[in-house]
């Protein structure tokens, strides 16, 4: 066959493929190219001499090994956008017909994948971090107490105290996981009964009143009479509520006052619909503008050691931010330094 026949038969076949590909002939030219791979790799592919186009030696080992052994192959190739670095599977294989002889080269962005194994790995990492710290201080202790301070009776009572504490601590991050868990498991799964903010936000309220107490924190309530229906998980609700002023509370700092503000709006600007808005304002210290968009990933702690000595797991506001994404919400989060901080929920309304 003529090489311009050959030419054509091998565009025919790349265009066909929904993969960015090319073909590479035993001179280590590419013979033709689609226009997903040239989007890639750049325009004018064909004729052009492969190390020419990619500079990545595995991918080019790749190549010559499949031409040589005519046995498919696998490589990484690695890319970037304007935004995100990508990584590509790239897939080799021979192709050996009367019209077309030469190594097919497939590339199949894997980066969504690759990053969700990342994200795994790194959970994974966390947790056993999270899980080791008390782990090792409850080893520890009743090491001790099986030896040296069997007969001591104050030491006795101080470590049991403090592997009280330890095991609790556990206990929360266990919690915490499974919630997280199943929030993400109903992550599609829209609610459908209705709730009642007022009296779930006094419920709330209620419920946390021995934790202000204890820190001299006065919570003024601005809540409409009616309340407001939305439709929710009460429960996955209360959560999100107890999580937010529990924080207002402890990192507000003690004699203090924390706002709880509920709002209606016929038409919200975020959700392009009536909405209703909860704000929780604190006047504490506030949070450094670095630390806000990352305030909801998981186990990310602006001050571990202050976090861990309150009792925090580093996973309630990701919790939060699932269980509003579930309601179709949106969580904001604002906060000035010195002045204080207010995270707000937005919900759609039923109407």
């Amino acid at each position: 066959m003529r090489s311009n026949d050959t030419s054509a038969a091998a565009h025919s076949l790349l265009a066909a493929l929904p993969q960015p590909a090319l073909l590479i002939t035993g001179t280590d030219r590419i013979l033709g190219a689609n226009a997903k791979v040239e989007a890639l790799l750049g325009e004018g592919l064909s004729g052009r001499h492969l190390i020419t186009v990619i500079r990545q030696p595995s991918v080019l080992e790749a190549i010559e090994r499949c031409d040589q052994t005519r046995t498919k192959q696998e490589a990484r190739y690695l890319g970037q956008d304007v935004r995100n670095e990508l990584t590509y599977r790239v897939t080799c294989g021979y192709v050996d017909t009367r019209d077309i002889r030469g190594v097919l080269v497939s590339f199949e962005d894997i980066s969504q994948a690759e990053a969700m194994g990342q994200m795994r790995r790194d959970f994974v990492a966390n947790v056993s971090h999270e899980l080791r710290t008390p782990l090792t201080a409850l080893m520890g202790f009743i090491e001790t107490l099986q030896g040296p301070a069997a007969e001591d009776a104050d030491a006795r009572n101080r470590f049991l105290s403090i592997m009280s504490n330890e095991a609790s601590r556990m206990n929360r991050l266990v919690s915490d996981l499974l919630s997280l868990s199943q929030v993400v498991a109903e992550a599609r799964l829209r609610p459908s009964q209705q709730v009642d903010l007022g009296t779930l936000l006094v419920e709330t309220l209620n419920g946390l009143g021995p934790v202000a107490e204890a820190a001299n924190v006065t919570i003024e309530r601005h809540l409409p009479e009616g309340g407001a229906m939305v439709p929710g998980d009460h429960d996955q609700l209360r959560q999100v509520f107890t999580n937010l002023l529990e924080n207002a509370i402890k990192y507000g700092g003690r004699d203090n006052t924390v706002t709880l503000r509920l709002s209606q709006s016929p038409r919200d600007p975020v959700l392009r619909g009536p909405g209703v808005r909860i704000d929780v304002i604190d006047r504490g210290p506030g949070i450094e503008g670095v630390h806000l968009p990352r305030l909801t990933e998981r186990f990310y702690r602006i001050d571990s050691h202050r976090s861990r000595e309150m009792g925090g797991t580093g996973l309630g506001l990701a919790i939060v931010k699932h269980i509003v994404n579930r309601h179709r919400g949106r969580l904001k989060i604002q906060s000035v330094e010195g002045q204080g901080s207010t995270f707000s929920v937005l919900l759609p309304l039923d109407v």
